[in-house]
């Protein structure tokens, strides 16, 4: 059976088309974009009608967000501010609620409530309602048509989040490939260049991000990119230490990558390569991880329900994402540009393949029950609805692989083929002898003609380019594969824009709890028994007495959410450099047991996953450090059961 091989320009540049165009419409269809956290009820709620005139405004959330004194404004029919500017934190246990005072003696009419904040897993959130006081009349706000994280900041943000799974995926994947399929590609130029570029685009991409978040998460204004305060601020979140990280664990990154391209590649002794190599393979699997946790750590995985378990799934299906797309990336490149790849490198890939998928399946199905949570919210949201995308792009992406390994399995045995490659390098020899007969001509014209010179030159090129081209092609079964490779590469850069998209998305389970928290007629119940205590301290220094309020949820064994708050004594948010929790049950000799919480805003502090392992009167302490010097512990004693 004979089978021809795809024209690489025109093969190539229709998939490439068809991939852009798909991943324009996706990304299109993504904005604005949703978070995780949504904004479940408010106290007057959208269009009421009240009689008089409320003391305060306050908007409940499903999930923590952080606030600050302007995240809501509520303005009266002119335009004017209608309130006094001070947030207030009506926060009791899992309910996350948030207020501003009003100003006396306002008058009647219809009031605009805008509020912006960022949720717990990144990403930017906001929005605006009416509601009126005595009767409706006209207003002259204008209600905002640009949801935050949306405009062009938002776009360039959208944008380098894609490049950056992308070029995670081919650095990461790219260095897999070379350690466990073919290590003889650690001296193959276009391998190299490939996983460097991985590196260099993920590095890129970090930077873009680290420098836009100040303006996707607050004006908007591409120029407050550069605003050295608001990066500042923009460092102490939970997404600025995770870029910071990143960015740390892509220098160990790079050392990695000048081992194997260098050191290894010129190895020679098995013994020293076989040690080597698994030196290499150890301490890349850890920084991968580490770079895969920097995700797992600022979103999604991180909030939610079940957030121990879900952060270490999250960083084992970005790796099997890394270990089969980055492996397919470079394995595409070597088999156009490399005709000499073994064979047995693409069999060794091929199952790496089938195993990255196996894990794939596995964590895909948890991370889906997790976000989605019923057969409702994967129908009838758009979290669910790209769900349903995503999954059909996989089977898509399967199925083609199952075409690329029978394929492999072609190669396995030797084919005639061989022999009209042997043919097809002869008949290139040939050609290339025949343009270098009569040397010493040839130097001649080229001294006397340098436009000769250049167009012999370009002859030569020619000929190189053509005889590659014969070696390429003249092995059926390596074409068939270089096929099935380029579709399943081109499959994967939609699926990897789908996947991009659902980072940004509202997940289904959230937006169901949404929709259910509007339509009722106030705010999620109080659960059963926080645990809320007030602790006044005073380290005796400048600025040092204030109070914490610790709320510890749902307040039982297991695992419980720990949200501390730090004030003055006039209730305002106060600003300390560290603040440390060590719980202890000293009847059954437990602990201390330390907790670590991270800095959300001024004045607010949490942690997730606070495990209890037992009931019984456990005693809190708090250490509160207002100075490099000042410092003072409190605790108290509570129940917990």
């Amino acid at each position: 059976m004979t089978t021809t091989a795809p024209r690489l320009g025109t093969a190539l540049a229709r998939l490439l088309i068809l991939a852009a165009a798909l991943l324009g419409t996706l990304l299109a269809g993504a904005a604005p974009a949703s978070a995780h956290a949504a904004l479940t009820g408010s106290d007057p709620r959208d269009g009421a009608v009240v009689a008089t005139a409320p003391k305060e405004v306050n908007l409940t959330f499903s999930e923590q967000v952080a606030m600050s004194d302007d995240s809501i404004r509520v303005l009266d029919p002119a335009g004017r501010r209608a309130d006094t500017g001070e947030m207030r934190d009506l926060c009791s246990g899992s309910v996350v609620r948030y207020g501003v005072e009003l100003r006396a003696g306002l008058p009647d009419g219809t009031y605009t409530v805008a509020w912006q904040t960022v949720s717990a897993d990144s990403h930017p959130i906001s929005g605006a309602f009416t509601f009126s006081i005595g009767a409706p009349s006209t207003t002259s706000v204008a209600l905002p048509d640009r949801t935050a994280g949306g405009g062009l900041v938002g776009t360039l943000y959208g944008i380098a989040r894609y490049v950056s799974y992308a070029g995670f995926a081919i650095l990461v994947g790219g260095g897999a490939f070379v350690l466990a399929c073919w290590p003889r590609g650690a001296s193959v130029r276009p391998v190299q260049q490939t996983v460097v570029r991985g590196w260099l685009t993920l590095t890129g991409a970090t930077l873009v991000m680290l420098l836009l978040r100040n303006p996707y998460t607050g004006s908007g204004e591409l120029s407050d990119a550069f605003d050295l305060a608001g990066l500042k601020a923009v460092l102490e979140t939970k997404t600025g230490a995770a870029l910071t990280s990143r960015l740390l664990l892509l220098g160990a990154a790079a050392l990695f990558v000048a081992v194997l391209f260098g050191a290894y590649a010129r190895r020679t002794d098995p013994k020293e390569r076989k040690d080597l190599a698994f030196g290499l393979g150890i301490g890349g699997t850890v920084v991968a991880a580490g770079i895969a946790g920097t995700w797992a750590l600022a979103e999604h995985a991180s909030t939610g329900i079940q957030p121990g378990i879900a952060m270490p799934v999250d960083i084992l299906h970005l790796l099997a994402v890394a270990a089969w797309l980055g492996g397919l990336t470079v394995l595409l490149v070597s088999l156009y540009k490399v005709p000499s790849v073994d064979r047995s490198a693409i069999e060794r890939f091929s199952k790496v393949a089938f195993g990255s998928v196996a894990v794939l399946a596995a964590t895909g199905l948890y991370q889906s029950w997790r976000q989605v949570g019923s057969w409702s919210a994967l129908t009838g949201t758009r979290y669910g609805q790209l769900l349903l995308v995503k999954i059909g792009l996989m089977c898509v992406l399967i199925g083609i692989a199952w075409i690329s390994r029978r394929w492999t399995q072609r190669l396995a045995d030797p084919k005639p083929a061989e022999e009209a490659e042997e043919s097809a390098v002869e008949e290139a020899d040939e050609t290339e002898q025949a343009s270098a007969e009569k040397p010493d001509e040839t130097a001649e014209t080229e001294a006397a003609d340098p436009e000769r010179a250049a167009q012999l030159a370009r002859q030569r090129a020619a000929v190189a380019t053509a005889r590659r081209k014969r070696e390429r092609d003249a092995d059926p079964e390596r074409a068939g594969l270089r096929r099935s490779v380029l579709t399943e590469a081109a499959v994967a850069v939609v699926l990897l824009a789908v996947t991009t998209v659902l980072t940004s998305t509202e997940p289904g389970r959230t937006e169901e709890e949404a929709g259910r928290g509007t339509a009722a007629s106030g705010p999620a119940a109080v659960p059963d028994r926080p645990v809320d205590i007030r602790l006044p301290f005073d380290t005796g220094g400048v600025d040092g007495k204030g109070v914490v309020r610790l709320s510890l949820d749902p307040g039982r064994t297991g695992a419980n959410a720990l949200h501390l708050f730090v004030e003055r004594p006039n209730g305002k948010p106060l600003d300390v450099p560290e603040i440390k929790v060590a719980l202890t049950l000293e009847a059954k000799d437990v602990g201390p047991l330390p907790v670590a919480p991270d800095r959300i805003q001024t004045g607010h502090w949490s942690a997730s996953g606070v495990q209890i392992p037992m009931p019984g009167e456990w005693r809190i302490q708090v250490t509160v450090r207002t100075s490099e010097i000042d410092q003072t512990t409190i605790e108290k004693n509570v129940k917990i059961g």
